[in-house]
């Protein structure tokens, strides 16, 4: 087992107090239901942004609960890597707008896409900086804010999503704490599996965009799943492999919350029991690349993991991109 360069000092999340159940879709007109919903994603609820919360705003609150656990303020902040599908404007970075609202003035500051697994991608990116002396203190944002990217007539893919924020500090690791191992991949073949068709440089927006909601979120729901399953399996397979641990030394599985039976079927792969699985999608639905922080924040908070706590992240989206992580608390 290699020694960890990089330690989660302090998680936080950002969440909008507004809550969207299952039954409130069909007061919306759509042709779905509670059941339906529960019995294909295991979602009951999910939360969601208010128009003056923005991606920005869920990102400061997570960080500031980051940095105040850490005990790290925001003049100690060498780099702000924030990882996001629902930018708050196209230029500039998200990242920018946070830093100047936490204060950090000193860092540097950028955005990172990767879908759901682009919070899995900027811990890396930032485990490379502190490697390299480049920064010690380093933010890992996932915020989104998907509730602006959903095609609200369609029930194939609105029920699903839901905002939020979360964020982890990290700092150097100064004994066995920290990421231990990592591992990521995408498939640019599958993009259209998962993607928004217009609204970008190729097809800008335009009013016939506008109409034909060709800037919302598109999804071949039974493809994703297939390939999620399979790409999920992969990527904890080869992250338990370079960290040298087994599933049975791992304390709590992580997994992105996308959909229940692809938790399952990830833990069952992995030979991970149910009970060692941490799963929140019932109250926060997908919240892309919040999703993993954001559970991190509530099993630390509630002790259902501690210091030397050995955890397995495993990450799954658009791009189509997938990755895993082990890592000791």
């Amino acid at each position: 087992m290699r020694r960890p360069v990089a330690r989660f000092a302090g998680f936080g999340r950002g969440i909008p107090p507004k809550v969207l159940t299952n039954h409130e879709f069909a007061a919306m007109g759509l042709d779905t239901s509670h059941e339906w919903i529960v019995e294909r994603t295991g979602i009951v609820e999910r939360h969601i942004a208010a128009e003056h919360e923005t991606t920005c705003s869920m990102a400061a609150d997570a960080s500031c609960t980051a940095m105040h656990r850490a005990g790290v303020t925001a003049g100690e902040i060498d780099v702000i890597v924030l990882s996001t599908a629902t930018p708050d404007r196209l230029l500039p970075a998200t990242a920018v707008d946070l830093q100047a609202a936490i204060g950090a003035h000193r860092a540097a500051a950028f955005d990172i896409s990767a879908a759901c697994s682009g919070w899995l991608y900027g811990l890396t990116v930032a485990e490379g900086l502190i490697m390299t002396g480049t920064a010690e203190t380093a933010l890992v944002v996932g915020s989104e804010k998907m509730s602006a990217i959903v095609d609200w007539t369609d029930r194939s893919t609105c029920v699903l999503f839901g905002d939020g924020a979360g964020a982890a500090v990290l700092r150097p690791s100064t004994d066995e704490r920290g990421i231990l191992s990592s591992y990521m991949r995408s498939d640019g073949r599958l993009a259209n599996l998962l993607y928004r068709p217009q609204g970008g440089a190729t097809i800008p927006m335009s009013e016939e965009v506008l109409r034909e909601r060709g800037h919302l979120v598109k999804m071949a729901g039974r493809e994703v799943f297939k390939s999620a399953v399979l790409c999920m399996a992969e990527s904890v397979d080869r992250a338990l492999d370079a960290a040298k641990v087994t599933a049975d030394e791992i304390d709590l599985l992580v997994p992105h919350q996308a959909n229940i039976r692809i938790i399952e079927a990830t833990a069952k792969h992995a030979g991970i029991p149910m009970e060692k699985v941490f799963v929140n999608i019932d109250r926060y639905g997908n919240t892309s690349s919040a999703s993993i922080p954001i559970s991190l924040d509530e099993v630390t908070e509630r002790g259902i993991v501690g210091e030397g706590s050995l955890v397995l992240i495993a990450a799954f989206g658009a791009g189509l991109t997938w990755g895993s992580m082990v890592v000791r608390l």
